[in-house]
């Protein structure tokens, strides 16, 4: 018998744990189960550790399609626009992921966009895969009622509504103008979000002003177009403080390449494929939450996570916040007193991810271990601290995210 590679590690009892091989399966499968790996990745308060860190690694970039086939998508969808409203649409795409490829163009006025453009038959796809596991999940619930209380159903159709909003470019433009509102509402004028073309984009075609800059973390470049990088920073870590309780929704992936320094200094927010929503309360306890994990103050720490939590039972704090005392070094790690402790710019985005989701796993296996569970809110919020904190490390060492007048994080 003949014996693949991998067939070959499996008998010499090298083979996969099994989350590596359910990714790999994940990935296979298509954008259905792509989506899926994600939205584990980005829920340590759902799913188990070791898959939580391996989904990390789910890759969502995919070989383009031959612009002919995204032509015709856009031929569908614009009609004769195609033809009279642009002058150029670059054939080569920007960038292609399991739902959409984004190709760069420019209008008739001279204007550069970029054209997102849904890959043919994703939705169908996705909906009939996620019903599926909707039942599926039904039915196990029912043959075994003590799941019940770890709601699969409850997860798979938050799955589905988070996919199915973002197979609907209708509703991210609605995201975009919505943000843009609360910009102009709030008077910011220091920081923006693409424009959208309304006339120029359907459920399936999304055409939105081009923007050019940098990542906010490429700090000899941001001195190019800022004067004072810190200002900057601060703008950015505001707009979204404020978005948190004057939107409708805040961004809930702010890592360093969806935060841009344009070349006139203002900052962008771009790519709103994960938003969150949470409720006042809960909001201030997470808050109260992150000024406890700053100070190691981990009485306060256990105070708040039982507030955010969802439980059956009373929650013994003292002995939660015993629990919580033993993570002090990871928390270090990740919320480092000395700036020369910080990683070096290029190197940020990779350790940061690795590390806030290390020590996210970790504070939602101790409140687990006390009968709490926490709403997904509750990661993508902390997630987000943990960026802007690390930010304030490589950009203004010399501030605190919780004591600076600057910030409006409480208010």
């Amino acid at each position: 018998m003949v014996v693949g590679g991998q067939g070959v590690r499996w008998l010499r009892g090298d083979r996969h744990p099994l989350p590596r091989l359910m990714r790999d399966t994940f990935e296979r499968l298509g954008a259905t189960y792509i989506k899926l790996g994600q939205f584990i990745a980005s829920s340590p308060t759902f799913f188990p550790r070791e898959y939580v860190d391996e989904f990390q690694n789910c890759l969502d970039q995919t070989r383009p399609l031959p612009y002919a086939v995204m032509e015709r998508i856009l031929r569908e969808e614009l009609g004769s626009a195609v033809d009279t409203e642009f002058t150029r649409i670059d054939r080569t795409p920007l960038a292609s992921a399991s739902i959409a490829q984004v190709h760069g163009a420019r209008l008739t006025n001279g204007e550069e966009v970029v054209l997102k453009i849904q890959k043919p038959g994703v939705s169908n796809i996705l909906l009939t895969d996620l019903n599926f596991l909707y039942v599926s999940a039904r039915v196990v619930e029912t043959l075994a009622p003590k799941l019940a209380w770890t709601s699969l159903s409850g997860i798979i159709q938050e799955i589905q509504r988070t996919m199915m909003e973002e197979c609907d470019f209708v509703q991210e433009a609605n995201n975009l103008e919505a943000f843009r509102e609360f910009l102009d509402r709030t008077g910011n004028t220091e920081a923006t979000v693409p424009r959208v073309h309304r006339r120029l984009s359907t459920g399936r075609v999304l055409t939105m002003e081009r923007f050019h800059g940098v990542p906010l973390t490429d700090l000899d470049t941001i001195r190019r177009y800022s004067d004072d990088p810190e200002r900057t920073l601060i703008t950015a870590m505001n707009t979204w403080f404020s978005s948190l309780t004057q939107c409708e929704f805040f961004h809930a992936d702010v890592h360093a390449g969806n935060l841009m320094v344009l070349e006139d200094g203002r900052v962008g927010f771009i790519d709103f494929g994960i938003v969150g929503r949470i409720d006042p309360d809960t909001w201030t306890a997470v808050s109260d939450f992150m000024g406890a994990l700053m100070n190691a103050d981990f009485g306060a720490m256990a105070d708040a996570m039982a507030r955010i939590g969802v439980t059956r039972e009373g929650v013994d704090i003292e002995a939660l916040a015993r629990d919580l005392s033993g993570l002090q070094q990871h928390m270090e790690t990740v919320v480092p007193t000395d700036p020369q402790e910080m990683p070096d710019i290029e190197t940020l985005s990779e350790e940061t991810d690795d590390d806030v989701n290390e020590l996210l796993m970790d504070l939602v296996r101790v409140g687990e271990d006390h009968g709490l569970h926490f709403p997904r809110e509750f990661a993508l919020l902390i997630k987000q601290f943990l960026y802007f904190d690390r930010y304030v490390h490589i950009l203004a060492p010399e501030m605190d995210m919780f004591l600076d007048e600057r910030l409006n994080m409480l208010h």
